[in-house]
């Protein structure tokens, strides 16, 4: 077979495997191929030697549960944020440094309105944890809620099959108490130092892997999802104290920031606050509609990459599952973070 057809053939290979695996979370299934079970184990084996590397968390971490936008309008958008410890925003050393707040704080600006964030990640968080913060998320008014997991469950030998399950249940339950959902799908783990080669390459294949699987559970079950992928890849190679923390396995503030940006313009998209000319796909950016499979593997591709659900109001339910719209939106830079307020000021 020419190099040319083994190429054209790979993104089908790539789509089926992770539609299998998501498949696979629906049914009780493993998921794992003899392979991939081989390429597990050695990327376990590797990753906790990594987290030796790392060492033992011990870092505060800061809460940004809060008000934001104060002096705008109100009554306040309600977002939540669910997660683990890059969603917490560890190992800064101030709340304005946390992605919830650069989150917040963008929301209010993009919005003109008060934002009213609760924060509920836990560092070490599992996709298994998410029942937990869903329970605490549904016990107050929420309009859209952002899930950012995956990395400790591929780092703790978790099946993926599992871990999809986990996130799909999540997304299911926030989706049928009426709050928007929005997934910043498994990041890219070749791009972590202490993960050395060439089983960075390993990390890269099966995080990526994760993130497509994520985003088909998530999109069946009608959430949007924006690929972190390599985010700080490019940017890491070239200025690793910028945008990685000392550690060298949690971004840096900088770091944060970068992900705040490509995640805001799909949650003010999933509240309905967009430009008009952002309602429809724009070909010339390469949006368009793909089926789900094809798309979400993509999406891992492609950091910043959106996928929609065709069926947000509810009249192409007989499609819902199958075809999803891919985006490239904007991404412009969101401010620096306000410092939350404990109280709503107007």
């Amino acid at each position: 077979m020419r190099k040319r057809e083994l190429r054209r053939l790979a993104p089908v290979s790539k789509a089926s495997a992770a539609r299998r695996l998501a498949s696979a979370a629906a049914y009780g299934g493993r998921g794992l191929s003899v392979v991939g079970a081989a390429l597990y184990g050695v990327l376990v084996a590797e990753a906790l030697a990594a987290r030796k590397m790392i060492g033992r968390a011990t870092k505060p971490v800061y809460d940004a549960t809060g008000f934001y936008g104060r002096g705008r309008p109100g009554p306040p958008i309600q977002i939540a944020l669910l997660g683990d410890s890059a969603a917490i925003g560890y190992g800064v050393d101030r709340v304005e440094h946390t992605p919830g707040a650069y989150w917040a704080s963008g929301m209010a600006t993009a919005a003109d309105r008060r934002v009213h964030l609760r924060s509920f990640p836990v560092v070490g968080a599992q996709s298994s944890d998410l029942r937990i913060q869903v329970d605490q998320v549904l016990e107050g008014p929420c309009d859209v809620a952002m899930i950012l997991i995956g990395p400790n469950d591929v780092t703790h030998m978790v099946r993926p099959a599992a871990s999809v399950r986990h996130l799909a249940e999540a997304v299911r339950r926030l989706r049928q108490a009426g709050v928007e959902v929005v997934v910043g799908t498994c990041p890219d783990l070749g791009t972590i130092r202490p993960i050395l080669p060439p089983l960075r390459q390993v990390a890269r294949h099966w995080s990526r892997r994760l993130a497509a699987a994520q985003a088909i559970v998530a999109l069946d079950e009608g959430a949007r999802t924006v690929s972190l992928g390599d985010i700080l890849g490019p940017e890491f190679e070239a200025a690793p104290a910028e945008l990685f923390g000392p550690d060298k396995f949690h971004p840096s503030p900088e770091g944060y920031h970068a992900c705040a940006d490509v995640l805001l313009p799909t949650t003010l998209a999933a509240v309905g606050l967009v430009e008009p000319d952002e309602l429809l796909p724009a070909a010339q950016r390469g949006e368009g509609v793909r089926p789900t499979a094809a798309a979400a593997v993509e999406a891992a591709d492609r950091a910043g990459t959106e996928l929609d659900p065709l069926d947000l109001t509810s009249n192409r339910r007989a499609i819902r599952g199958r075809w999803v719209e891919l985006r490239h939106r904007r991404h412009p830079h969101t401010p620096e973070a306000e410092t939350p307020s404990p109280i709503d000021v107007a």
